[in-house]
């Protein structure tokens, strides 16, 4: 039976769409689209009552969060070697994705939902504000590791091919650009998310979701 996964264009499901294309799976994508709210449909929370996004279902198996579907679908393509094996590596590997995952990611939230945390729009503007200078510093750190990646001699930030982390990194610095950061202060960043879009199956996943790398404006 195909794995289904549902995804929103640009949200961090983009990272396990990118996985499945890497590994050449079989896989039907199914588009839930945010700005209609589908994710809170009927239909949509009798899959996931949490009405998020990733979903990977696999025959009648349904698995939710982004860190339990990237270690499924890592153990489903272990060809791809997307998770090293090596103790330390793998270890190192589960330290990025968790701050990817539990720092970088919230802190984008608080600046483009600031709704779900307050509903003061005074408090919102400066939880926007506030977590914007915050998200810079986050960027400024996952430069950093991809500066020691490149003097390590490693090609992608978690393994010997593009993997989960490197496109989390797309997925986060262009999240930064609908935030009104400028990618071009952060260089090393930059070319290195350029260079994980092209890789052909990332470029697929892309043009499925019809993402532009930047999105930034000069104010």
């Amino acid at each position: 039976m195909t794995m289904k996964l549902y995804y929103a264009s640009g949200a961090c499901s983009f990272v396990p769409h990118s996985m499945l294309e890497i590994a050449g799976a079989t896989f039907e994508p199914v588009t839930v689209k945010l700005h209609r709210n589908e994710q809170n449909s009927p239909e949509y929370k009798a899959i996931n009552p949490r009405g998020q996004v990733p979903v990977l279902a696999d025959g009648d198996q349904v698995i939710t969060q982004i860190v339990a579907i990237i270690t499924y679908i890592d153990a489903k393509f272990p060809e791809a070697g997307f998770i090293p094996k090596e103790p330390l590596a793998r270890g190192r590997f589960y330290e990025t994705l968790a701050w990817m995952n539990n720092t970088v990611h919230p802190t984008f939230t608080h600046i483009f939902m600031p709704f779900k945390f307050s509903d003061d729009a005074a408090a919102q503007e400066a939880m926007k504000s506030f977590n914007t200078g915050v998200y810079r510093q986050l960027m400024s750190e996952l430069q950093g590791m991809v500066h020691k990646a490149k003097a390590e001699g490693r090609d992608w930030l978690g393994g010997v091919h593009c993997g989960p982390l490197d496109t989390y990194a797309l997925t986060l610095l262009r999240w930064g650009t609908i935030a009104g950061i400028n990618p071009e202060d952060y260089p090393e960043l930059w070319a290195f998310v350029q260079r994980v879009a092209q890789v052909p199956a990332v470029a697929r996943a892309m043009e499925r979701e019809k993402l532009q790398l930047s999105l930034y404006k000069p104010a």
